[in-house]
């Protein structure tokens, strides 16, 4: 699954006023009470990223014609994976960093041809940020089970496929 952002909220989150084509506008991935929004913020309301915030970017709002999905960039999916490090939302992690993975931005650490799993954990490395990350295996099951997938997909896109 390819991760892809949709086109951002019609309106700012916090006036409420329209975007118009070509503004500034943030946007921000976060936790509120248990749950993973997209929250789209306009440049003049925008006074920097809000408490839970697991990742952020800045961006241009895209013009009338612009469609289709873009795919999330790589930087943000890194932010994401290590907001989300520590917490109990291990089948979430795990799909995020396989797509990682996929990617390329991650390779998994292997010894011998063996992939290193050490007590239910994979070890990954990011060349990019010059470090490793460690995440709990999570099986096919548990990730069906909870309706991972649809959380990742609500993590990153926004409007009405969310």
């Amino acid at each position: 699954m390819d991760l892809k952002l949709h086109r951002p909220q019609a309106a700012c989150a916090v006036t409420g006023r329209p975007f118009v084509p070509g503004e500034i506008f943030f946007s921000a991935v976060l936790r509120q009470m248990g749950a993973i929004e997209r929250r789209d913020v306009g440049g003049d309301a925008w006074h920097g990223a809000p408490e839970g915030t697991i990742a952020w970017w800045r961006s241009r709002y895209p013009a009338a014609e612009a469609t289709g999905p873009a795919l999330a960039p790589v930087d943000v999916l890194l932010d994401a994976l290590e907001g989300l490090e520590g917490s109990d939302d291990h089948a979430l992690r795990y799909l995020l960093a396989l797509q990682l993975v996929r990617r390329r931005a991650l390779r998994i650490v292997d010894d011998a041809g063996e992939t290193v799993i050490d007590e239910g954990e994979l070890l990954l490395s990011c060349r990019k940020r010059d470090r490793d990350y460690r995440v709990t295996v999570v099986s096919a099951e548990d990730v069906a089970a909870d309706g991972v997938e649809q959380r990742l997909t609500a993590l990153l896109w926004s409007g009405d496929a969310a």
